[in-house]
C-alpha cells in the first residue's frame, strides 16, 4: 500500500467516523397537552432559539481560520460551549451552544439558546449523545426542544422563537463527508463527483423533499403548540424561521486550485468545482425551498422568514476575497481589519482534530465567531424592537457596527 493510499484511507476513516450524522435512533415522542395558563407571563422580554447547529452556535469559538497556532483564532476559549448556569460545562454534551450564538441580541432583550448541534426535527441519540428534536420527547430526564420551550415560556415572557431546522434531515453531514472523500480519493483528471452519487442525490428526490418538508412543518407546529400550551395567543409572539447560508463559493470563487490536495490540506475546503456549483445551485436552494414550503404547509399565521442564504457571500470558506490569518499577514483575530479579511466559516477539519487538539470535527463548515455575530445582527434587525419582520440579510459594509457585530443589512 502506497503512502498516499494509506493517507487517503486514514482521512476517509476520520471523515466518515466523525462528520457523519447517524441514522435516526429509535425514540419515543411524548406529546404534552398541558393546561393553558390564564395569561402569559409578564416581565422583561425573552427571545429563544431552537433547532440545529446553524443556530446553536457551533464553531462560534473560532474567529477565522489558520494552520498555525489555534490560539491565534481562539475568540472564546475552552469554555465557549459551556451553557450551564455557572458556565462550567455543557447542559447537553456536544450541543455546542456557543456564547457567540445569534440569539443573544442584547438591547434589554434576554436570550435563551435551546438549540443543539446535530439536531433533526425528531429526537434521537448519536453514539450516546442526546440530540433533542423539535418535539415533546420526555424520557429519563431528557426532553425535546418543544417541551423545553414550553417549560421555559410558562414562567418567562417569550416574544420571539427563532428556528433553524431541516438541514440534518437532509443528511447534511453525510453529504459533506461524501464530497470531501470524493475530492481526496480521486484524481483531478478523473474525479468522482458527490453530486452524481446516488447516496447524495437521493436526499433531494421529490419524495424525500416532500417528506422532510412535512417533518419541518410538524416541527414548527410543535413550537406553536408548546406556546399555546402555556396560554400564548399568536399575537403574543412570533416564530422567526431561518434557512441556511452558503458556506463555500462556486468553483470559480475558490482561491486554491482543485488540482492536488491544497484545497483541503491548506484551505480545509475539499470540494470539486462541480460539486461546489451543485451545492450552491441545487442542494442549498432545495433545502431553503423545503423550509419555505414547510412554513406555508404549517398553516401558522405568526411566522416570519429570515433569508440568510447569501449572508456570508464574500467571507465564505476558501473564497478568493478572504484568507487564512497567515495569508493576510495577521497574527491574531484581534488585529484591526481581521473581520474583513478572514473567513466567517470554519474549516473542514480531519487530522487536525486528533489527540489533544481543541478542534472538533463537528465544527466543520459552520459559521465561526464572525459568522455567528453577523447572524446575530440579522436576528436583531429581524426582531425589530418587538415588531418582528422577515427579509434577506447580507453584508452591508466593512468593520463592526455599534453592537460590535459585522455590518449587515436586512432588506
Amino acid at each position: 500500500m502506497s503512502r498516499l493510499h494509506r493517507a487517503r484511507t486514514r482521512l476517509r476513516a476520520l471523515i466518515t467516523g466523525a462528520i457523519l450524522v447517524p441514522v435516526l435512533a429509535g425514540t419515543t415522542a411524548v406529546v404534552s397537552t398541558g393546561a393553558a395558563h390564564a395569561a402569559t407571563p409578564g416581565g422583561a422580554p425573552w427571545v429563544v432559539s431552537v433547532g440545529d447547529s446553524y443556530i446553536s452556535g457551533e464553531a462560534g469559538r473560532w474567529a477565522g481560520n489558520t494552520n498555525d497556532s489555534s490560539s491565534e483564532i481562539d475568540a472564546l476559549g475552552p469554555t465557549a460551549y459551556y451553557d450551564n448556569p455557572g458556565h462550567t460545562a455543557e447542559t447537553i454534551p456536544r450541543c455546542h451552544r456557543s456564547q457567540s450564538a445569534e440569539i443573544y441580541i442584547g438591547g434589554g432583550v434576554n436570550g435563551l439558546n435551546l438549540a443543539c448541534s446535530g439536531a433533526e426535527t425528531a429526537t434521537y441519540t448519536d453514539s450516546g449523545n442526546f440530540k433533542p428534536g423539535l418535539d415533546f420527547y420526555n424520557s429519563g430526564g431528557n426532553q425535546g426542544q418543544a417541551l423545553m420551550l414550553q417549560n421555559f415560556a410558562a414562567t418567562h415572557k417569550v416574544t420571539m422563537v427563532a428556528v433553524s431546522i431541516g438541514g440534518n434531515d437532509f443528511n447534511f453531514s453525510s453529504i459533506v463527508t461524501t464530497c470531501v472523500e470524493d475530492f481526496l480519493t480521486t484524481p483531478s483528471w478523473w474525479p468522482s463527483y458527490c453530486s452524481q452519487d446516488s447516496s447524495v442525490t437521493g436526499n433531494f428526490s421529490a419524495s424525500n423533499v416532500a417528506t422532510v418538508t412535512t417533518h419541518i412543518a410538524q416541527a414548527l407546529q410543535n413550537v406553536h403548540q408548546a406556546m399555546a400550551n402555556d396560554g400564548y395567543a399568536d399575537g403574543d409572539y412570533t416564530i422567526l424561521v431561518q434557512n441556511y447560508p452558503s458556506p463555500i463559493p462556486n468553483g470559480s470563487g475558490f482561491r486554491y486550485s482543485q488540482s492536488g490536495f491544497t484545497r483541503q490540506s491548506t484551505g480545509g475546503c475539499g470540494f470539486w468545482d462541480n460539486d461546489a456549483n451543485w451545492a450552491n445551485g441545487t442542494a442549498l436552494p432545495t433545502i431553503s425551498g423545503a423550509v419555505s414550503n414547510a412554513v406555508a404547509q404549517s398553516g401558522l399565521s405568526n411566522v416570519r422568514k429570515l433569508d440568510i442564504s447569501s449572508a456570508f457571500n464574500g467571507r465564505r470558506l476558501c473564497e478568493n476575497t478572504v484568507g487564512l490569518l497567515e495569508e493576510k499577514g495577521l497574527s491574531s483575530w484581534t488585529n484591526p481589519g481581521a473581520v474583513n479579511q478572514t473567513e466567517w466559516v470554519n474549516q473542514i477539519r480531519t487530522v487536525t482534530t486528533i489527540g489533544s487538539s481543541p478542534y472538533y470535527i463537528q465544527e466543520s463548515l459552520h459559521p465561526d465567531y464572525w459568522g455567528q455575530l453577523a447572524l446575530r445582527s440579522c436576528v436583531r434587525q429581524a426582531c425589530n424592537n418587538g415588531a418582528v419582520r422577515g427579509g434577506s440579510c447580507t453584508i452591508a459594509g466593512a468593520g463592526l457596527d455599534g453592537n460590535g457585530d459585522p455590518v449587515m443589512s436586512l432588506h
